[in-house]
């Protein structure tokens, strides 16, 4: 079934993401689309797209590294992707899992899956609003969160910045390498603004 147009079924988009993930991993799943339809009602965007691609941000989370694997190369995407995992590629990767097996064709939706691990230097207002409603659903309790949230309802270019900010410095803190994606988005949201 194509999810494209305006008439298709949520609750048989929402089936499959369920069929897909573990009950922790879909429950985030529900409230980040939640969460993204609050955003999206505050910054004037596309109610269903903004539903949609917070369901399925992370329809590709729980995928083997060989689905990944066998997915990068099949795409011809850019080979550094291999140097990373699943925390990148789930987004990055788990777009064209989206794409082929749920029919989700839209181009906005697909980047704001894309966008949702990395960010961007630059992002359009769903891809912003799925960025944040992955970290400010209200399943998250770790301590920026509840600041995070509340910046993003005031600013979401804040919100953006406060993540970026603030993921930056915990995966510097984990010395973990970090995706050059996330350190461009860094540079642009926060260096530069």
């Amino acid at each position: 079934m194509s999810h494209t147009n305006s008439a298709f079924d949520f609750a048989e988009l929402n089936q499959q993401v369920r069929a897909q993930l573990s009950d922790y991993r879909y429950q985030h799943c529900v409230r980040t689309s939640e969460r993204a339809v609050q955003l999206a009602k505050l910054n004037n965007c596309n109610l269903d797209k903004a539903q949609i691609a917070g369901l399925v941000h992370d329809y590709a989370k729980e995928r083997s590294d060989a689905d990944f694997i066998a997915m990068i190369k099949q795409e011809k995407l850019d080979a550094n992707l291999l140097n990373y995992g699943n925390a990148i590629w789930h987004g990055v990767v788990g777009a064209y899992f989206i794409k082929y097996e749920l029919g989700i064709y839209d181009e906005d939706i697909l980047n704001a899956v894309r966008r949702h691990t990395t960010g961007d230097i630059k992002m359009t207002t769903l891809d912003k609003i799925v960025f944040m409603a992955d970290y400010t659903e209200s399943g998250r309790d770790f301590p920026e969160a509840t600041e995070a949230r509340q910046i993003t309802d005031q600013d979401l270019d804040a919100g953006v910045r406060y993540q970026l900010e603030h993921t930056l410095e915990h995966l510097l803190q984990k010395r973990s390498q970090i995706y050059p994606l996330t350190i461009e988005s860094y540079n642009e949201w926060v260096v530069n603004k």
